[in-house]
């Protein structure tokens, strides 16, 4: 572990160096905001408006740091200089690259897949495209003569949920009072394979889930899609329970346990070993490889630099003006705090999680619990404008229609149900039975969209903000936290500088988790061995998520993190009769009280 860390501060201290010297950080803006949410997570449902000018951040880093800085006569730091404007050079020509993958990942990913008998409904626009208003100072709609649309990565996870949910006869609420009960250590058998416990299990997946996503997206969602997006986001987190019944019950059936204990699971072994025993196991290996890829690539971007920074830039709303000329610092900070918890391995951030995400969401939903009570009045009307804007035909981003994808498209990348990430993570529960721990998972959506990102939906309605013209900078800016701690603060003064403590907590246990996906995917490409480099190129991109701008890395990294969700999704279907009859088989077990309550 010494070697590791020696090796990793050897790495880091050129970077240190680098970042030490620079200029005011582009970053600062908050308004270079990525694709939040895969996970993260990781919030993608911004990547296709990003995409639509992939120089725009490589001309932003040429403002901030000129080129022709190299040729300039050189002072007594001249050598940094020229090293900072060559860093910045190559990271705009990465950023560049990555900007044409991303149109092309983006064009498939947010292909729109028409919706039959609907009719596409948008703001009208006047000759410079700002929104026409009647005489009441209402916007004005009108009907196209075209189909609405929906994105196909959300498409096809909410496809994919609604089949789960009706071919596992609503496990997620049959199984709603079980999964608590086993969550609660009721059935724990000390003496069964695996390396941590249901409970623990579930708060390592959560701390992937719950993040800046449940934060920043939701306050977008509703300044874009009005109150009514809340509704279809329940029923989104609803529908998603099932998915992650069936993706992690699978985890744990084809997890291999190794001699020293550790095991290893996750969609990677049941598309392969799983599709292989249908007769398929090409087809499944090539699937397992282009889920472990994707995984890795979306964990060192979305699950990790992503995080950096945007819990960096809601930090800085509460630190004196400068500071954002030490972004570096807080990287420094956060690749120590990181790099302690993730050489450990899965056991220590287990025990991290555990603490972690109970404190963090408990803080959170108390904050939320304590503004509907001093608004106690207007939560009648609250709820009245979220029935009411779900089925709207003038609701706000294009009708009843643009509601429901923009709820549906919130709660998919919230809560990763149906991308495969959490499998890996429930694979090394201690359980003789992978129903069980499937159960267990279906709790996770629920926690993470049903309950927190409705706290956030409904601070935001109750509150107003989301009707309140002054903070639609917000919502340019794609700064949802900035927008959330103004709602909050405007209740419970002083409350931001909590909010940003969350936020750095949320980032922290993102960050932990996804490490260990891509540890996981990186193992399972390149063998056992090579989990310690992937750590330390896993604490390298931690540190240059507060120094690189590259916004187009960071939307290529989440649209990774979306695409997860094809080869993942269609190994659930195929293998969903498998799924069945094991669940029917625990469950007729479970109902006849064979499973004896240990506690």
């Amino acid at each position: 572990m010494r070697l590791a860390l020696m090796a990793a501060i050897f790495v880091l201290c050129p970077l240190i160096m680098l970042a030490a010297t620079q200029a005011p950080n582009p970053n600062a803006n908050a308004s270079e905001s990525t694709t939040a949410e895969s996970s993260t997570t990781t919030e993608s449902n911004s990547a296709a408006d990003s995409l639509t000018n992939t120089d725009e951040t490589g001309d932003g880093a040429e403002k901030t740091e000129p080129a022709s800085t190299a040729t300039e006569p050189k002072e007594a730091n001249g050598n940094a200089d020229e090293s900072l404007s060559t860093f910045r050079m190559t990271e705009k020509k990465v950023d560049e690259f990555c900007g044409q993958l991303n149109e092309y990942l983006a064009g498939v990913l947010f292909f729109p897949v028409p919706i039959p008998f609907t009719s596409k409904i948008e703001k009208k626009l006047d000759a410079d495209g700002n929104a026409v208003l009647d005489e009441s100072g209402e916007t004005i709609y009108e009907t196209k003569d075209q189909n609405a649309t929906v994105p196909l990565s959300v498409f096809w996870l909410i496809i994919g949920a609604t089949f789960f949910t009706i071919r596992m006869s609503f496990i997620n609420i049959r199984g709603f009072k079980h999964a608590i009960m086993v969550t609660a250590g009721k059935f724990d058998n000390p003496d069964d394979e695996g390396e941590v416990s249901h409970f623990q299990a579930l708060m390592s997946a959560l701390s992937a889930t719950v993040g800046l996503g449940n934060i920043a997206g939701v306050a977008i969602a509703i300044m874009t899609g009005g109150p009514g997006a809340t509704f279809w986001m329940i029923v989104a987190g609803f529908l998603g329970m099932t998915s992650k019944f069936v993706e992690c019950t699978l985890g744990q059936k084809y997890r291999e346990v190794r001699p020293d204990g550790r095991v290893m699971g996750g969609a990677m072994f049941y598309l392969s070993r799983g599709l292989g025993n249908l007769g398929i196991g090409p087809i499944g290996k090539a699937l397992a490889v282009l889920f472990a890829v994707l995984c890795i690539g979306g964990s060192l971007g979305g699950g990790n630099a992503f995080q950096v920074n945007q819990s960096l830039n809601a930090v800085q709303e509460t630190l004196p003006a400068g500071a954002e000329n030490y972004r570096w610092v807080y990287g420094i900070i956060m690749t120590i705090m990181v790099g302690i918890v993730i050489i450990g391995g899965i056991r220590r951030i287990a025990k991290t999680a555990e603490k972690i995400v109970p404190t963090m969401c408990g803080i959170y939903v108390l904050a939320a619990i304590v503004i509907l009570i001093m608004k106690a009045k207007d939560v009648p009307d609250a709820f009245t404008a979220i029935w009411e804007g779900a089925f709207s035909a003038k609701a706000m981003y294009g009708g009843a229609i643009g509601v429901l994808i923009t709820g549906f498209k919130r709660a998919a990348f919230s809560n990763e149900a149906g991308v495969g990430s959490a499998a890996i993570a429930h694979s090394v529960a201690k359980t003789e039975h992978p129903v069980r721990e499937g159960v267990v998972a279906l709790l996770g959506p629920f926690i993470d969209t049903v309950v927190i990102c409705t706290m956030t939906a409904l601070v935001i309605v109750i509150t107003g903000a989301y009707q309140d013209k002054t903070l639609q900078h917000f919502v340019a800016a794609d700064n949802g936290a900035g927008l959330t701690s103004h709602a909050m603060n405007a209740v419970i003064p002083g409350f931001k500088y909590m909010l940003a403590i969350a936020v750095v907590l949320f980032a922290y246990s993102t960050m932990i988790s996804w490490s260990f996906y891509g540890e996981r995917c990186w193992a399972y490409l390149f063998g056992d061995r090579a989990s310690m480099s992937y750590r330390i190129i896993f604490l390298i991109f931690v540190f240059l998520g507060s120094i690189v701008s590259a916004k187009n890395v960071k939307d290529f990294s989440d649209l990774m993190i979306l695409g997860m969700a094809i080869p993942n999704i269609i190994g659930l279907v195929l293998l969903s009769n498998e799924v069945r009859k094991d669940m029917d088989a625990y469950w007729q077990r479970y109902k006849s009280g064979e499973f004896k309550i240990m506690k």
